[in-house]
């Protein structure tokens, strides 16, 4: 069987540091490799940039394998790359506010996620439970790639035993409330053949994101499940409110987010 793969890019920050911590204990249980990543502009930097990761690694005294990995290049492409390199599974950052490296906050952060295949647990300072993931929020709204994350969903839901808890738009119209209705039944049926916990929430249309967000504070949720629907913007300004909003909200809440791929959805399964 492959060896599990993450990558926790590393800036040396309490929030990179908490990222961290949500990897090993998600390492901890899937038996994984992190490649804890830092990435210089120069090479100059590379030597000291070693020392400093090698120090931090040796504080964690961690019960799972942590490799060390300086590389040249930026943020917004060689993560990514990275990643793909190592087939990594899942990216642990951390975002936070105006300092730190190169501001990795809103749309920086995104178009970190956007430039990589791999899946992406975004955290700030909000620490993971010893339990970990008990319970993850998971939005449903009638774009069709917003399956593709179940497969994801459900695979650390089954590691962590966790309840996932499905919010959808109250759509006025009758069309789109019959969309709404064949997605929770599409969901709820791809959870219960995997004898995972759920409920589903309506909540209004108008300020969906916003109602995600009260809906996971409602219910002390440890993880919010979200499509990135920006690659068609990789080049181009990021204007994506909706994602930025769940990524940096105010209640800290970590957040999985996922790049839809040209497929059905459960064409590559998080820990297959």
């Amino acid at each position: 069987m492959k060896n599990k793969t993450f990558i926790v890019p590393h800036d040396f920050t309490s929030v990179a540091d908490n990222a961290l911590n949500h990897a090993l204990a998600t390492a901890s249980i899937v038996n994984a490799k992190i490649y804890l990543l830092h990435v210089v502009s120069k090479e100059k930097s590379i030597s000291e940039a070693e020392e400093q990761l090698k120090e931090l690694i040796a504080q964690k005294n961690a019960s799972v394998e942590i490799v060390p990995a300086v590389i040249v290049g930026t943020i917004f492409e060689d993560i990514g790359d990275f990643a793909s390199e190592h087939d990594a599974e899942l990216i642990f950052m951390g975002t936070h506010g105006q300092h730190g490296w190169q501001h990795i906050t809103g749309s920086h952060a995104l178009k970190v996620i956007t430039h990589s295949d791999v899946p992406f647990v975004v955290v700030q300072e909000k620490g993971i439970k010893e339990s970990g993931y008990d319970d993850i929020v998971v939005p449903l709204d009638l774009n069709k790639e917003t399956k593709q994350k179940l497969a994801y969903v459900a695979n650390l839901a089954t590691y962590f035993k966790s309840r996932v808890h499905l919010i959808t738009p109250d759509e006025t119209d009758e069309y789109l409330r019959n969309q709404v209705r064949v997605n929770i039944q599409f969901a709820q049926k791809f959870f219960n053949e995997r004898n995972i916990e759920i409920t589903t929430t309506l909540a209004p249309a108008n300020g969906f994101d916003k109602e995600v967000v009260k809906h996971a504070v409602t219910i002390d949720a440890d993880l919010i499940a979200i499509m990135n629907l920006n690659r068609n913007n990789l080049l181009g300004v990021i204007t994506a409110n909706y994602e930025q909003y769940i990524l940096t909200n105010d209640a800290q809440i970590p957040t999985l987010i996922v790049n839809p791929i040209e497929s059905k959805y459960g064409s590559s399964i998080l820990f297959g």
